[in-house]
């Protein structure tokens, strides 16, 4: 997923909410299909309780109901739920921070975080994971890329390059989830897998998702017009998908967490 600026008040456009909603690509559905496989999570054999830390419009959380038979999720920009009855029927949300998670000790088997503990102070959030989750539960930390690049050709990430250029990102919090230091929390990491998701999109969905990127977001709120935002990105994107459909890759990885028996012993 894009990098963010450090000021959170970006999540509180409503325009934003809805293109989160709406126009992002149905990757977490992908991601969820290999935390089951690893985990060995089928029909017959799913959690109990799931929790997506820093869920969003609700997609990451909708994505978990294959797995659990409740999901719950914690976000902690209250605009960003605005679409979460239509996203994510059926999950539990809370406004609140991985910090500070308004959950029982031991509440879930599994604990996803897709982008999210990029912004978190990593040591109280791993802390909080720790109470939250069970004794035999996972937690997975996951994140991907943000699309910029076909299957069949490199011409997406040059023009990646000129849209990011034209329209910079805000500052980003980097993550190296094996660099992490699980231990204090009572933690380990066990599993680290790299993936690659490639989805067809034509050109109006890879358009809308792009006019959906808080780096457009950040443009329209500066001043610069949406009309203009907009008839750039169709005039250059357009002849990248003259052929119609095209596959658009997500790279990324999911790393798997759970207690370390051996620190629960002491």
């Amino acid at each position: 997923m894009t990098p963010e600026p450090a000021g959170a008040e970006i999540y509180q456009s409503a325009r934003l909410a809805a293109a989160y909603a709406f126009s992002r690509p149905a990757v977490h559905p992908h991601v969820v299909d290999l935390i089951a496989r690893r985990l060995g999570l089928t029909a017959g054999r799913r959690c109990r309780r799931a929790l997506d830390i820093g869920c969003g419009a609700g997609l990451s959380a909708a994505a978990l109901q294959p797995v659990s038979d409740i999901v719950m999720g914690v976000e902690p920009a209250e605009a960003m739920l605005a679409h979460r009855r239509s996203v994510a029927p059926g999950v539990s949300v809370a406004v609140g921070t991985a910090e500070a998670l308004p959950f029982r000790d031991a509440a879930f088997d599994l604990v996803t975080a897709a982008g999210a503990l990029n912004y978190a102070d990593r040591t109280l959030a791993l802390g909080e994971v720790g109470r939250v989750l069970a004794s035999s539960g996972t937690l997975v930390i996951y994140d991907f890329s943000g699309g910029r690049k076909l299957h069949e050709s490199s011409a997406l990430e040059s023009w990646f390059s000129a849209f990011e250029g034209r329209y910079p990102y805000g500052g980003g919090y980097t993550l190296d989830v094996r660099a992490i230091d699980y231990g204090p929390p009572g933690l380990r990491l066990v599993a680290f897998d790299p993936f690659e998701v490639v989805l067809p999109m034509d050109f109006d969905a890879y358009l809308q998702y792009v006019l959906g990127e808080t780096n457009v977001e950040r443009a329209i709120s500066g001043g610069i017009p949406h009309t203009d935002v907009l008839n750039w990105c169709r005039e250059t994107l357009e002849p990248l998908f003259e052929r119609g459909s095209m596959g658009v890759v997500f790279d990324g990885y999911a790393a798997f967490v759970t207690p370390d028996p051996e620190k629960e012993c002491l």
